[in-house]
């Protein structure tokens, strides 16, 4: 009888043990699984981080062809300015000879007159005072050429004034757009970085 209750203690000891152990081993089945769910979880974050980044990679790459882009068309710009400005200089230069081969002529063509005036006084006739007619009508000619050239040139000089402050203009939204580019490749690249922190940072939870 001693050994019949022995044997039964030690048979409900062993259930005890055994059903110990099935909670252990659900409770490791539950782990299990919890793991599995988590390591799918993470599995997903990835892919969307992947994915993140991708569409990151893309519009730096596009953010970096808009900039690529605005920087040739600044040089152009830049080249273009330069040349307007040759080209007012050499202008400007030419005037300024102009006015010069004008008054050149007009200061000889005064002693002349002055000569030919004193000549008249000697002896004025009919060749005279056509001479004389001719004179006034060559200076009434010189004098609307003049008026002329010089519109002419004020309207050329202002002209290339005005497409050369267009220019500077242009020049100077190109250099924000530039800058704003700058600051967008910049926040790109600093959004890239965070996102690759991230997921290592997933990786080592996992």
């Amino acid at each position: 009888m001693d050994d019949s209750g022995a044997i039964l203690c030690h048979i409900s000891s062993l259930k005890d043990m055994l059903d110990q152990v099935n909670e252990e081993i659900e409770a490791n089945i539950q782990v299990t699984r919890e793991i599995e769910s988590e390591i799918v979880r993470c599995t997903e974050f990835e892919a969307a981080l992947a994915a993140k980044e991708s569409d990151l990679t893309k519009s730096l790459h596009l953010s970096n062809f808009d900039l690529n882009s605005l920087l040739s068309v600044a040089n152009d710009s830049r080249k273009s300015v330069e040349l307007l400005e040759e080209e007012l200089c050499c202008l400007r230069n030419k005037r300024e000879e102009t006015l010069k081969r004008m008054n050149d002529k007009r200061e000889q063509f005064t002693v002349k007159c002055v000569e030919f005036q004193r000549e008249i006084d000697k002896a004025e006739n009919d060749e005279v005072v056509k001479l004389l007619a001719e004179r006034d009508f060559l200076e009434n000619e010189i004098s609307l050429l003049e008026q002329k050239n010089h519109s002419l040139q004020n309207s050329m000089v202002a002209f290339i004034e005005e497409v050369l402050q267009d220019l500077h203009e242009s020049n100077s939204a190109l250099d924000v757009e530039i800058r704003n580019g700058n600051h967008e490749n910049e926040k790109l690249l600093k959004d890239i970085d965070d996102l690759k922190t991230t997921l290592l940072s997933s990786f080592h939870h996992c």
